[in-house]
């Protein structure tokens, strides 16, 4: 009995690995949520991907007719791609709140600039009155 348990997980062993770590993503990433490390409107991508792969790391044939529809012989293969795919959409998320937050950083620098500007007249014309 146990060797045939073994015996199976050795054949797996592929399939166990992306389950462990498609779990491992999941859980790290409801970790970063919780302790307010990562905002939830930034976690609901990382999450969606990573219940995926769980679902598809589980369920093998899922990922075969995955594989077959784009066309690569190798069901695991197509589990790495979709990996890659899925780092690709969460960089343009961040790139666009980047780019926000930079567009956000160069107003408040102005306004800063211009609440300045303004209080060194006014400033001036208090010592002119004085």
């Amino acid at each position: 009995m146990i060797d045939n348990t073994l015996k199976l997980l050795l054949d797996n062993r592929i399939q166990v690995f992306s389950i462990i770590g498609s779990l491992m993503l999941f859980l790290f990433i409801l970790r970063l949520v919780k302790r307010k490390k990562l905002k939830e409107e930034y976690s609901l991508l990382w999450l969606g991907f990573g219940f995926v792969f769980i679902v598809l790391s589980i369920f093998k044939p899922m990922l075969e007719v995955v594989a077959n529809a784009v066309g690569i012989l190798y069901a695991p293969a197509a589990l790495l791609l979709m990996l890659v795919i899925s780092v690709f959409f969460i960089l343009i998320q961040f790139s666009i709140v980047i780019s926000k937050l930079a567009e956000g950083n160069k107003n408040l620098i102005q306004e800063v600039g211009i609440l300045k500007a303004e209080l060194k007249k006014l400033q001036s014309s208090i010592k002119d009155k004085e």
